[in-house]
């Protein structure tokens, strides 16, 4: 019997949240949908999927599903969203930081160029406050903003709240006779700001050892131990530390990030604005 790709949603739902409670919301079904779906699915694999524990958690079939199931139901999107607008045409001058493009959006941009052949996707990189300017030059149709809180930008939609946090070697802010060294981007910068004034709340001396608009080279930089820098959490590589809150280690706030388009009456900006929003929350 093949796969039904509502059950699979359902799986994958469960598998990223850990709870039938959590998927439902998230693939807007009720719990006992949820929990049917599954059970659904494990009778036609003959396996358990998940093992009962304080959390749910995929067991070795689960585990070797997973990736057939991610898979699956994206194919299933992209064939939906192929015929949806199967004749969309036009351009769209898109902005965004740099690290995003690097992290989230490199395969998305790449994914909807090859869905939507007749657009053409204009893409470039800048700070945050260069591209709000030249979104009111008329320069974009659409940018992703870093922001230290949504009512920065009014107009914009929120797209999520990301926690903030140091990143590097932990030893750095031991040293009560030296300044913090850190690793940021050049002004203007939300990291950046966040960093400094975090520290100087709690009256820490500091001092820039490293300034680049590079992610990559941010990166470099705190793994040589140059410094300690500060990035969103889902923005850490695997290779560097993170250093939790502390009494020598203040706590950062969270960052925001909002799309601002001119207006809707551009349905190739619409589309891929739906297509951006749809990918970062998925």
């Amino acid at each position: 019997m093949p796969f039904d790709a509502l059950t699979l949603e359902c799986f994958l739902a469960v598998a990223e949240t850990g709870s039938f409670t959590r998927a439902a919301k998230k693939v807007a079904r009720t719990q006992s949908a949820v929990s049917q779906q599954i059970s659904k699915l494990e009778k036609q694999i003959g396996r358990p999927l998940f093992l009962r524990k304080r959390h749910l958690v995929l067991s070795s079939a689960g585990e070797i599903l997973l990736d057939y199931a991610r898979k699956i139901v994206q194919l299933n999107r992209d064939a939906m969203d192929r015929f949806k607008q199967p004749e969309l045409h036009g351009e769209v001058r898109f902005g965004l930081p740099e690290d995003f493009a690097s992290v989230f959006l490199s395969e998305v941009l790449v994914e909807y160029g090859a869905l939507h052949p007749r657009i053409s996707l204009n893409v470039e990189c800048d700070l945050t406050l260069n591209l709000l300017d030249r979104f009111k030059k008329k320069e974009f149709d659409l940018v992703l903003l870093k922001m230290n809180k949504p009512e920065d930008f009014p107009n914009g939609m929120d797209v999520w709240s990301e926690t903030l946090e140091w990143v590097g070697n932990p030893y750095l802010f031991e040293v009560e006779d030296r300044p913090i060294p850190l690793v940021l981007s050049p002004q203007p910068c939300v990291y950046r700001s966040r960093a400094i004034q975090s520290l100087e709340a709690m009256n820490k001396k500091w001092r820039i050892v490293f300034s680049s608009h590079s992610y990559t080279g941010t990166l470099a930089a705190v793994k040589a131990g140059m410094g300690v820098t500060v990035l969103p959490r889902n923005m850490v590589p695997g290779y560097l530390e993170v250093i939790r809150s502390g009494r020598k280690v203040p706590k950062l706030d969270n960052t925001h990030i909002s799309l601002l388009k001119h207006g809707d009456d551009n349905q190739a900006v619409n589309s891929f604005e739906n297509f951006v929003i749809e990918r970062l929350n998925g």
